[in-house]
């Protein structure tokens, strides 16, 4: 039997699970769509509720993967999709949607994210997406690559302080957000999603990591997202398309690391001491 997958409730009250599905690069090779299709489907059968999408992967090809993985059970999922910060005028955030929601073949998406920070003000994309909101084409909303600076100016245009999530990139080689976004973060109740939780597959291959996989009888993945579990206010979204590695995903959320662990993780990966500008990929 496995554990639940622990949650973490947004500012509208929703309870989403810590652990979710990520899909970027899906949709692009079309010869490996069903085994993708297979894969999130699967995830969901598991738990893994929260599908991650955006209008840039793959021009919308990644959000009809989603889309045909969630036909005939929409109530199961948990949709996120992402606006082009190019698209992110008031006009321009409105029609992206309804792009997205054609990709997708679903009439709302569960929280809508800015996916980077562009040249429109952030009035105006707010106000969009308050304007989606009402209109039931969104749940709620939030922004991705956001740093303290960036969030703290989104917090004072009005409407600002209902983001909800923002989007990074954070995982155990990459904890520079560990030093100020991250509590800042979690002292405004905004949930941090982490992006490339396995940094793109490295920390499969970095030897310390392994090490500590082996005295718990675990995989280097399982213990990267053990980790991020340990983190209030922080839900992974790997992106696999295999049903094995969607597997080994959901046990990693039986996996209970004890202050020791975490002591050997940090010596493994130092936390940050001092601020540090944040990565993107």
């Amino acid at each position: 039997m496995h554990d639940p997958i622990p949650t973490t409730t947004l500012p509208d009250g929703r309870n989403v699970p810590v652990l979710g599905q990520g899909t970027w690069r899906m949709g692009d090779t079309p010869a490996r769509r069903a085994d993708e299709v297979k894969s999130l489907q699967l995830g969901l059968d598991l738990g893994l509720t929260l599908i991650d999408t955006a209008e840039m992967y793959g021009n919308g090809a990644s959000e009809q993967v989603v889309g045909e993985a969630v036909r005939g059970r929409r109530d199961d999922a948990f949709i996120v999709s992402k606006v082009l910060p190019s698209n992110a005028s008031r006009i321009g955030t409105e029609a992206a949607c309804e792009r997205s929601l054609r990709h997708l073949g679903v009439d709302h998406i569960d929280l809508y994210l800015l996916h980077w920070r562009g040249g429109y003000p952030l009035a105006e994309t707010v106000a969009a997406f308050e304007a989606l909101k009402k209109a039931g084409k969104i749940g709620a909303w939030g922004v991705s690559n956001f740093d303290v600076d960036d969030t703290e100016e989104l917090l004072s245009v009005p409407d600002g302080g209902n983001v909800a999530v923002n989007q990074v990139l954070y995982n155990l080689s990459r904890r520079g957000i560990e030093f100020d976004l991250l509590p800042w973060c979690q002292k405004h109740r905004i949930a941090i999603m982490a992006y490339s939780p396995l940094d793109e597959g490295r920390l499969l291959r970095n030897p310390d990591l392994i090490h500590i996989a082996k005295a718990h009888q675990a995989t280097p993945a399982q213990i990267a997202l053990a980790f991020l579990k340990s983190r209030p206010g922080v839900i992974a979204i790997p992106k696999t398309g295999s049903a094995t590695r969607a597997r080994e995903n959901r046990d990693a959320m039986d996996i209970h690391l004890t202050a020791e662990n975490l002591a050997d993780l940090d010596r493994a990966f130092p936390p940050p001491k001092r601020k540090r500008s944040l990565e993107m990929i």
